[in-house]
């Protein structure tokens, strides 16, 4: 399946310019270099890329609520590196704690002229301090973590009236993080259902969007281990 097979697929033709194309091409050469060297995804074949961190990461698209963008736990730079490459106009920060990740992203600024991103490496809640803490419009996290703790972690650093959007396959963990996302300063404005598809497989996803409302309290995000045991 080629790039734009799989962009046609899954109703994203419109967005593709033949400048776009060039970069994605070339990310993905970047990518499979990379990946060579430093396991950044299991996902490596054209197709799967193309859909699974492509086609995915653009879903975004239509909910980001202007910038700048935090992208939590970015690992090889999906949603990051789609998202700035169709959204020039807003800043791009990707987070990880693994230095060693964040170098395609560095490599894929610097080689695709991806002027707009830039990593950032550091554990979510160790980070999360002026000038960082309530600053970006938007923040999104991919299959990171549970959502009770995915929201400690992003919610802080959203400004009040932006939005944070948790990528995840279904709902099915909203119930559990309705006390997070309160006492975070959030509300569930929406859930999105999408469905994916390739030559060979049809995949579901939904973005959960959490509309920052209030300040949150100094006292969040806590230290990881607390997080983790006792989640909100």
């Amino acid at each position: 399946m080629t790039l734009r097979e799989a962009f046609e697929i899954n109703g994203m033709s419109d967005l593709l310019t033949e400048d776009n194309v060039i970069k994605l091409n070339k990310l993905y050469g970047l990518l499979s270099d990379f990946n060579s060297g430093v396991n950044v995804t299991a996902v490596t074949d054209e197709t799967g890329v193309y859909v699974k961190h492509y086609a995915d990461s653009l879903t975004l698209l239509p909910y980001i609520e202007g910038g700048p963008l935090l992208d939590v736990g970015c690992g090889g730079g999906f949603p990051s590196l789609p998202v700035a490459i169709f959204r020039p106009d807003i800043a791009v920060t990707s987070m990880d704690s693994t230095e060693k990740k964040l170098g395609l992203i560095k490599r894929a600024g610097e080689e695709l002229g991806i002027a707009n991103v830039r990593p950032l490496c550091g554990r979510a809640e160790e980070l999360c301090k002026p000038p960082l803490r309530q600053s970006f419009g938007t923040v999104c996290a991919r299959a990171v973590a549970n959502l009770p703790v995915l929201c400690e972690l992003c919610l802080p650093y959203v400004k009040t009236g932006g939005v944070f959007i948790a990528m995840k396959t279904d709902c099915s963990e909203l119930d559990g993080a309705k006390n997070a996302i309160a006492k975070l300063g959030g509300k569930l404005e929406k859930t999105v259902r999408i469905t994916l598809c390739s030559d060979t497989e049809t995949m579901k996803r939904t973005l959960i969007i959490i509309r920052k409302v209030n300040n949150t309290d100094n006292k969040y995000p806590r230290r990881y281990a607390q997080i983790k045991s006792k989640p909100l």
